[in-house]
């Protein structure tokens, strides 16, 4: 395979993480009114689909050591693909969670496959430079996906929304079965039997640095998590944005994350991974305390949510890549083993959020403002403490200047 052709596969299957669970926010509202659904139950939609996606990362990665990587991602992306179908046919809300529940695992092929495939391919210093150009391409899908879902939802249905990803997802199983070639160096016929696997988790979790790390990017998941599930009811339902309007919101915040992604790697040459992430925390600090504060003065305008919002996805742009790069950073060895353990916590994070936010109404502002600011709060206390005195990890901080999105 070509450089160009490694970046592309990349690009997509890293891409398929926002496509999934940002086109379709603009069409939530439509989705809930038309099927009948509560509110506990739409949010179950997106809810589903992460701890879903967060759970079988701790399956799929051992799968793809043993059997290798182009099998499993075939699979995966069939099943995501086949479930992204039947989601968009979906005759009730019951059935749409089952099918998005569904899509999160075949979500999980593609993210930990592209991951591996990476570590197949590159040493660290190349395989950074190569990840920073799929990235790139990657947050220009996170931009267009609210914009293109907005149009798609205001212009058609919920049902068109759900198809474009169904779409996306043949395209790119499509590409993966005319490019990729596979790419495991020596397949491990021992990566899914239960004792390596646990005596690996042990040694992973005990480790002062990776909670701290986990612990961080948990928080930063969290809170924007609160922006991906409960915005589109409070911009659209609450505040009276159009779709449209919405879409041209989140895409807004997408570029704020990307500015913050190319600040981190200014910081990480001057400061270091943890100075990175405490300077990041002052845009984490503001977002969070603008946004409960004007909402407890009685501020519910679109601006007084949205502006925050940007502060809070500058600072993401530091604290995600960082985060990430710290919990692996001290296991070269067991770098698959920390990653997929550390997703999983983010994604448990992030169905917290959502079962909160079911079950909150979406009728006020209060719980998407105030939820938001606690988790960000929190995110500031790790990055500020734990980070600082256990977070020492010198080549995650190589890795993340040279690959900071």
């Amino acid at each position: 395979m070509t450089g160009a052709t490694v970046v592309l596969l990349l690009t997509l299957l890293l891409g398929i993480q926002p496509i999934t669970t940002d086109l379709y926010l603009p069409a939530l509202p439509t989705l809930q009114r038309e099927l009948g659904a509560s509110m506990a139950a739409t949010q179950l939609t997106l809810s589903a689909l992460i701890i879903c996606f967060g759970a079988a990362q701790l399956v799929l990665g051992p799968l793809a050591d043993r059997f290798g990587r182009r099998p499993v991602l075939l699979a995966g992306l069939a099943v995501y693909t086949l479930a992204s179908l039947a989601g968009a046919l979906a005759p009730s809300i019951e059935a749409l969670v089952g099918w998005r529940a569904l899509q999160g695992a075949g979500m999980a092929a593609a993210v930990t496959c592209a991951r591996s495939i990476l570590r197949d391919l590159f040493a660290p210093q190349d395989g950074a430079r190569v990840m920073s150009k799929a990235l790139s391409g990657l947050g220009v899908i996170a931009m267009a996906s609210p914009l293109v879902g907005g149009i798609v939802a205001q212009w058609l249905n919920w049902h068109a929304a759900l198809l474009v990803v169904a779409l996306f997802g043949a395209a790119t199983l499509a590409i993966v079965a005319w490019r990729y070639e596979e790419t495991v160096p020596r397949r491990d016929p021992r990566a899914t039997q239960w004792a390596p696997m646990k005596a690996n988790w042990r040694a992973v979790l005990a480790h002062p640095g990776f909670r701290a790390w986990t612990l961080l990017s948990g928080f930063a998941y969290g809170s924007l998590f609160f922006l991906l599930a409960g915005t589109s009811f409070v911009y659209i339902g609450v505040l009276g944005t159009s779709k449209l309007a919405y879409g041209l919101i989140m895409m807004t915040q997408s570029f704020a994350y990307i500015t913050g992604t190319f600040w981190c790697r200014r910081l990480l040459a001057r400061h270091g991974l943890r100075g990175a992430v405490a300077r990041g925390g002052v845009f984490t600090l503001a977002g969070a305390v603008a946004m409960a504060a004007l909402a407890l003065a009685g501020v519910h305008t679109v601006w007084a949510v949205m502006l925050p919002s940007i502060l809070y996805c500058v600072g993401h742009g530091v604290h995600q890549p960082c985060g990430q790069a710290g919990a692996v950073g001290p296991f070269p060895e067991k770098a698959g083993t920390a990653a997929s353990l550390s997703g999983f916590w983010m994604m448990l994070v992030a169905f917290g959020v959502g079962l909160f936010l079911g079950h909150s109404g979406g009728t006020s502002l209060y719980p998407l403002t105030l939820g938001f600011a606690t988790l960000a709060l929190a995110l500031c206390a790790v990055a500020w403490t734990l980070v600082q005195r256990h977070g020492d990890a010198p080549a995650a901080a190589r890795e993340a200047q040279a690959s900071p999105a």
